[in-house]
């Protein structure tokens, strides 16, 4: 992480829920955040607005590799010290047998491929030391999938987790922190009304679990009280 009292990070997928949460828990504590968002106007907006340029909006849809793309060529010349991917969709709770394949399709190029191509597009951008990291979810762990329900949805984390161990192995030598996140269960859009955890009352321990393993390379899946994930 930078040694200047400004720290930078990009966060991906910040219109609301815990990307929102995200973006301005960090720059409550100081950073200098550009968050992306498909939507012009609303609550992130309203957030930069206020942030007295502490925070920025971008546009992404970030399935779009050409968005991507020319996100990465905007921000040419930042330097980060965080870049975080939090993206996810959740089709309903069907059996794999009743999924149908443009839905699993959506899904797995949401979940899976969308925050790997993302990391590969702007990992350049990210400073030596600095930190890589994935929202991804405790339900991607094949050794804790003892439940039944939301079989697509578990598929395409557990697949996240693989193509980011992947990306880690690949990239191994680069010094980099790198992350997969598990938030625990919140009341979001995807997470429902019903969730026992507010992104208020979860995303300030992430940020303390982003902070805390600054410096330190290699990959780890760690929740949000920063105990690792089994995989």
């Amino acid at each position: 992480m930078s040694t200047t009292s400004e720290r930078r990070a990009l966060v991906i997928g910040a219109s609301r829920g815990l990307g929102l949460v995200l973006a301005t828990e960090l720059t409550r504590r100081g950073w200098k955040v550009t968050a992306t968002t498909r939507q012009h106007g609303g609550e992130l907006a309203a957030h930069a607005d206020a942030s007295n340029g502490k925070l920025r909006v971008e546009p992404l849809e970030m399935t779009s590799s050409e968005e991507l793309a020319a996100l990465r060529n905007r921000l040419e010349g930042t330097r980060l010290d965080l870049l975080f991917v939090n993206a996810a969709i959740d089709r309903g709770n069907l059996p794999i047998n009743q999924v149908p394949t443009d839905m699993f399709t959506e899904v797995m190029i949401t979940n899976a491929l969308s925050p790997l191509r993302a990391l590969e597009a702007l990992r350049g951008l990210v400073a030596p030391g600095g930190t890589v990291a994935i929202m991804s979810s405790e339900q991607g762990s094949i050794s804790q999938n003892t439940e039944d329900g939301y079989e697509l949805y578990k598929a395409s984390k557990a697949a996240l987790n693989q193509l980011m161990r992947s990306y880690a192995t690949r990239n191994a030598d680069d010094g980099q922190t790198k992350l997969l996140i598990d938030p625990g269960h919140n009341q979001t859009e995807l997470g429902g009304p019903d969730a026992p955890l507010t992104p208020q009352e979860s995303i300030p321990a992430v940020v303390d679990v982003l902070e805390g393993q600054a410096g330190i390379p290699g990959l780890q899946f760690l929740d949000r009280h920063g105990e690792s994930v089994p995989w």
